[in-house]
């Protein structure tokens, strides 16, 4: 009898994992609802539709209105999807430069190694709150001024982690190989090598998304989003001075990013342990 695909046997692995479905079932309701929910119900989520903090329960506002008079109900159906799209452009950003440069400085060793390595650091410590607050700050509060500056500060980790995986993988026989036949530099690093330090990526990957939604609803809580884009980071940080006199206002986008993010986390633990070799086998 043939041995089950590698591919096959993770996704068995994943779906083994019971933290794991329920995460990518909250995560898959949730991208539904953001993506159908504007279809569904399309109003203007800026537009006053009752007195301002009306609670939960109002005929005009089922759950609630906050300071301005507008819905939360449904700023929280139309800021969803702008929240997802800057934390997985972020996300893929941040990926696609730490993979690149770690990459480079794990292939070829010596002195590129070095300058991409002292880069890294750089950038590493280097406050990346500040820092993408003076980007958003430079070029105007914009949904892709704040996608930049999230991921043009959070690409480190993602190549510290590509430098190490490349470093392990380089001088292994089949690569070996692929030199003696005169393979170029770049079919070695994108297909050869990279595919074989992918799971670790993928998982690296996934987790950016979290850490991006989070950074976007910190860069909105400060007043650093788009103000003429409806974000669950924007709901957040125009009503947190009234979270006493009217919580629902901060506490249901609130609750909407810790379920995305927990959602996200969930999918990618469950990832790392379906695309562990070692975890595999036990």
């Amino acid at each position: 009898m043939a041995a089950p695909s590698p591919l096959r046997e993770a996704l068995r692995m994943f779906m083994r994992n019971p933290s794991a479905v329920a995460g990518l079932s909250l995560l898959v309701l949730i991208v539904l609802v953001s993506v159908l929910g504007p279809w569904l119900v399309p109003a203007d989520p800026f537009e006053i539709v009752a007195a301002p903090l009306s609670p939960p329960g109002s005929e005009d506002a089922w759950l609630g209105t906050d300071h301005m008079g507008r819905s939360v109900g449904i700023a929280l159906l139309h800021g969803g999807r702008a929240t997802l799209l800057v934390g997985t452009v972020a996300a893929l950003l941040s990926v696609s430069i730490g993979v690149t440069l770690g990459a480079m400085s794990g292939y070829y060793g010596g002195r590129i190694d070095a300058t991409l390595s002292r880069v890294t650091e750089f950038f590493q410590v280097l406050p990346a709150l500040l820092f993408a607050m003076v980007v958003v700050t430079l070029f105007s509060p914009s949904l892709l001024t704040v996608t930049l500056s999230i991921g043009l500060v959070s690409w480190p980790a993602t190549a510290r982690l590509a430098r190490a995986e490349f470093m392990k993988v380089r001088d292994l026989e089949f690569v070996r190989a692929e030199r003696s036949i005169g393979a170029r530099d770049a079919r070695i690093i994108w297909k050869v090598i990279l595919p074989n330090c992918i799971a670790p990526l993928v998982v690296s990957a996934t987790l950016a998304i979290g850490s991006a939604i989070l950074f976007e609803a910190g860069l909105s809580f400060l007043g650093l989003g788009d103000p003429n884009q409806m974000s669950w980071g924007l709901m957040l940080g125009s009503s947190r001075q009234y979270v006493l006199s009217a919580w629902w206002s901060v506490v249901i986008p609130g609750t909407a990013i810790f379920l995305t993010v927990l959602a996200v986390s969930l999918v990618g633990d469950g990832l790392n342990d379906a695309l562990n070799p070692k975890l595999r086998e036990r």
